[in-house]
């Protein structure tokens, strides 16, 4: 459990900090390139890196050629090294660098990792190009299983071969995996059988050259060997000062998780370049003990454990290295964001025109309010009847104006519903209620849960109803976010007969119904669809004040939807603990909410999350359209009856500390 000394140490919430750093170097000068590997190292120390990797056969530079025939250059390269792994002592970072070592008899292109003044493991390569302009084999043995398991280096029994895994001393959730340029690109990576035994973190010191089209190759590649692993993937590539006689290179560096590109270097800089990122390991082991595929995958033979130390973090509080959004559901960049919207939009009304086609209904009932959920609701049954070719008049659209129904939302409503050639119907609701308290003797003045939900359970009585009568079926309104927080009535505008917008959370479903205003409709109807995005989330169930004055706003009860909407991404689709939440909730939204105020919301969260799942046990069909899901036929499977306390129990130690 955390304690107020270690909460915010990365290392202990599964961050490592590594860099993908391209030096400055010149062919064949293991001085002056051992001293810009070593300036790298005291930079990447200074930037609290603790794993830092260099390019395949940095210390001499990759473009020898026959210069590695050469004795007197392998054995500066080895000293080289020597002078490299002290500064690994005195800089407090571990690195790997290439380098050519020669072993009875053979010469190797070798990475060899170097942490806490030690050589902990050296790692040869597995695949030779010997094709084009690239002739490794002419000077180079390419690695087999009959190498040799230790080499001698100083006097010391350094392990070798390709069955190493590098284990970090302390931290379960770093593990790492080499293989070198031309291995990536093969058949079969050696990577794939390095993460299958347990590494989440892979590197790739490499000297691939450059060619028209060939970084953008080289960009999918490193993230898709990251998402097949499910692994962190570091690539440093060889720089400009590699360059020489047909063949230019442009110190690539890459540092990718899980499929996302994080970071990368600036190409064609004589300059040592540096790309810096913090991955989360911890997340990759989560992603792999989820994803079944991973563990019904054949695991390799035995590996060679080679422990090493991981430097820790200096600072107390450090900030993250890598792209944290404030809303996860939602991209920040604009074009992105639209083609989300559009994809999204596609699959709700998608989903819906099936259940229509299976059930044989040209009829549907819903009821708009002019809030956001039941207005997107409404856009996608209209994409969904224009797709079936179904009249619009067939949806019918009710406005049950109720206690604390404005002017402005149910004008908006019955305008949409006009404009989009809705059959409107009015049926105010407020005299049906009175009656409902009169029968249950509950007193109107008293504004409680009871005259909240009658309210909610009769409109959806009379939607059901008036199903009935039409011959239809009636789409539910509520959102990802109201199903996490059971933040609807059970058997109220809980149920429906489909649900559309079940698996958009409510961040979302704003700019879903803003795109719908500056993409699919004009005029009068995207007027009133930006009007409908700048009105305030209410469910309008507590009677106006004067001047029709909203007395109720739905953030003020239960907490600001953004960081909602953070938490359930973090908890359900990382499966992260509260610490590590609230680490992660602090740095993106720093100098938005005090830490105070998050952790209030995130007890909240925690305890309504589990407190209503019998809510979403029981939820309607609805499609399914991203990572996270809630529905019991889906993603989630939870006891209705889990206990929080032990979440919320942390949530207070985070708060008292």
């Amino acid at each position: 459990m955390p304690t107020p000394e270690n909460l915010f140490d990365r290392s202990r919430l599964g961050f490592v900090r590594v860099a993908s750093i391209a030096p400055a170097l010149r062919v064949a000068d293991v001085d002056y390139n051992v001293e810009q590997i070593i300036d790298a190292l005291a930079q990447a120390a200074a930037q609290d890196v603790q794993v830092a990797i260099f390019p395949e056969l940095c210390i001499t530079a990759y473009s020898c050629a026959d210069l590695f025939y050469q004795g007197h250059l392998l054995h500066a390269a080895l000293d080289g090294l020597r002078r490299i792994v002290q500064a690994t002592a005195t800089e407090c970072v571990s690195c790997v660098v290439g380098l050519p070592l020669l072993v009875a008899g053979r010469l190797y292109n070798c990475a060899a990792l170097c942490a806490g003044g030690r050589i902990c493991g050296v790692v040869p390569k597995t695949y030779l190009p010997t094709y084009g302009e690239f002739y490794e084999r002419r000077w180079f043995t390419p690695a087999s299983a009959a190498l040799p398991p230790l080499v001698e280096i100083d006097q010391q029994a350094v392990p070798f071969g390709i069955d190493l895994l590098f284990s970090a001393v302390g931290m379960a959730d770093c593990v790492i995996g080499i293989e070198i340029c031309e291995d990536l690109w093969a058949v079969e990576p050696p990577s794939g059988r390095l993460a299958l035994a347990g590494a989440t973190l892979l590197v790739n010191p490499s000297a691939g050259n450059e060619l028209l089209g060939k970084a953008e190759y080289r960009r999918d590649l490193v993230r898709q060997q990251s998402a097949r692993c499910l692994a962190a993937y570091v690539y440093a590539g060889a720089g400009p000062g590699e360059s020489s006689t047909d063949t230019v290179y442009a110190g690539h560096g890459l540092i990718a998780e899980n499929g996302s590109l994080l970071v990368e270097t600036e190409r064609f800089r004589f300059e040592t370049q540096m790309a810096v990122a913090d991955l989360d390991l911890q997340r990759m082991n989560h992603e792999r003990v989820r994803n079944t595929t991973f563990s019904q995958a054949t695991p390799p033979g035995a590996l060679r454990d080679a422990p090493f130390v991981l430097p820790r973090s200096e600072a107390p509080q450090p900030l993250l290295r890598r792209p944290l959004a404030r809303t996860p559901f939602v991209p920040t960049d604009p074009a992105r964001r639209a083609e989300h919207c559009r994809e999204i939009f596609s699959i709700q009304a998608v989903g819906l025109a099936r259940r229509l086609r299976h059930v044989g209904a040209q009829r549907v009932i819903i009821g708009v309010s002019g809030g956001l959920d039941s207005t997107l609701a409404l856009l996608v049954i209209v994409r969904a009847f224009d797709m079936l070719a179904l009249a619009r008049d067939g949806i019918v659209a009710i406005t049950m104006p109720g206690f604390g129904t404005t002017a402005r939302t149910r004008g908006n409503a019955e305008q949409l519903a006009l404009d989009l050639g809705a059959t409107l119907r009015t049926i105010p609701i407020s005299e049906s209620v009175r009656l409902h308290f009169r029968d249950i003797g509950h007193d109107e003045q008293v504004h409680d849960v009871t005259y909240e939900n009658a309210q909610a359970r009769e409109r959806t009585q009379i939607l059901m109803d008036v199903a009935n009568q039409v011959g239809g079926l009636v789409v539910g309104t509520g959102d990802l976010s109201e199903a996490a927080l059971g933040w609807m009535t059970f058997n109220g505008d809980h149920m429906s007969m489909y649900h559309v917008n079940a698996g958009v959370p409510k961040t979302l479903v704003r700019y879903l119904v803003a795109w719908c205003a500056d993409e699919v409709f004009t005029g009068v109807t995207a007027n009133v669809l930006h009007d409908i995005v700048a009105t305030p989330i209410t469910p309008e169930l507590l009677p106006l004040g004067e001047g029709e004055q909203l007395e109720q706003k739905t953030e003020d009860a239960i907490g600001p939807y953004e960081l909602h909407d953070f938490f359930l991404f973090q908890i359900v689709r990382y499966q992260f603990a509260p610490a590590k939440v609230f680490f992660l909730a602090r740095q993106a939204f720093a100098g938005i909410y005090a830490d105070e105020v998050i952790l209030r919301w995130l007890g909240v969260f925690y305890r309504r999350f589990f407190a209503q799942q019998f809510k979403r046990s029981a939820m309607p069909d609805g499609p399914k359209v991203g990572s996270v899901a809630l529905s019991p036929r889906g993603d989630w499977r939870m006891p209705s009856d889990a206990v929080s306390a032990l979440w919320t129990a942390e949530v207070e130690r985070l708060r008292a500390n």
